[in-house]
């Protein structure tokens, strides 16, 4: 990529990163055409709050330290960093003394400072309104449950899962529709709710066309969420903009997307988690979350972006 920028006649305005790329790397590479244009990193994730799978090859051979220091390194060099959630930024930078004392000197901590002064939170634009020409009335006899996540250990299946079995062993009715891709690492758990609960399923796995996966999205009634990584939760905002009612740990990134009001009824605590699923299955309500996440469609925040690039682009 630096070879195939070193390369363009013309001269961009800016150069904005993302937290996969390493970009102190990068700006070494192209340090002579790159050279006095400002530059930003986003951060969708970063690598040094994410929860490592012990299963990890990387954790295994000691080698997770390189990423998260790439991230570091990547948020001092840039001129501005972006973050996705206020969450996902207060926990990076509480994060970097614990890093930086793993080093024997030069930890350099006043640079935690300087990244601080330097960082800001732009939240994520999505393209919600796509799902509106496939919204239908929701008329289920049975409250529709949902998972539309990624099929890993950091969504927590297990709970999850335990807890919908739960609900079948004290017969409260419910339907489920799972979501996802599965390949051979995904938990285990999957398959065994797969037959456990195959009574209650609307649908189980990938959907093929984002139509298919919209339709899916708008039958459900009631969202779930155990997860303890989700630096800003996209697939959380698309079924609350679907009309789901989330069921959410408080903690992570989630309360950025409820109001005040809501957080009573949205919200759990740790162990909290089935009482609250079993009050939203008891209930069923018919309230729509939509208007509390529209604020992320792009209409919506590309001004903001607009705005924070040509001001300091300037």
């Amino acid at each position: 990529m630096a070879e195939q920028f070193n390369q363009r006649e013309d001269s961009p305005d800016l150069i904005l990163g993302t937290s996969m790329l390493d970009f102190s790397t990068f700006l070494g590479l192209t340090k002579e055409t790159s050279a006095g244009i400002p530059t930003a990193i986003y951060f969708h994730e970063n690598q040094l709050t994410y929860p490592w799978s012990p299963q990890d090859r990387d954790v295994k051979h000691k080698r997770d330290n390189h990423y998260a220091f790439m991230n570091y390194s990547s948020a001092l060099v840039a001129d501005r960093v972006f973050f996705n959630s206020e969450y996902h930024r207060n926990s990076f930078l509480k994060a970097l003394p614990k890093f930086l004392n793993q080093f024997p000197d030069r930890q350099d901590k006043h640079n935690i400072r300087e990244i601080e002064a330097k960082s800001e939170v732009l939240y994520l634009g999505m393209d919600l309104t796509r799902f509106d020409p496939y919204q239908s009335k929701k008329e289920n006899s049975e409250p529709v449950i949902l998972w539309n996540h990624r099929w890993e250990y950091d969504k927590k299946p297990e709970e999850f899962f335990e807890a919908l079995f739960r609900l079948k062993d004290e017969e409260l009715l419910f339907k489920v529709i799972v979501l996802g891709e599965q390949n051979q690492m995904n938990p285990p758990i999957f398959d065994e709710a797969k037959e456990r609960l195959k009574d209650q399923t609307i649908h189980w796995g990938f959907a093929q066309t984002f139509e298919e996966y919209a339709q899916l999205l708008w039958k459900a009634d009631i969202l779930p969420v155990t997860s303890n990584q989700d630096f800003f939760g996209g697939s959380v905002v698309e079924a609350m903009y679907c009309g789901c009612l989330p069921v959410l740990p408080n903690r992570l990134a989630y309360p950025e997307h409820l109001t005040k009001d809501q957080y009573n009824q949205c919200l759990y605590e740790n162990g909290d988690f089935y009482s609250k699923l079993r009050e939203a299955v008891d209930q069923n309500t018919q309230e729509s979350f939509k208007s509390g996440v529209k604020k992320y469609n792009w209409e919506n925040v590309i001004s903001d972006y607009d705005e924070m690039f040509l001001k300091f682009c300037s």
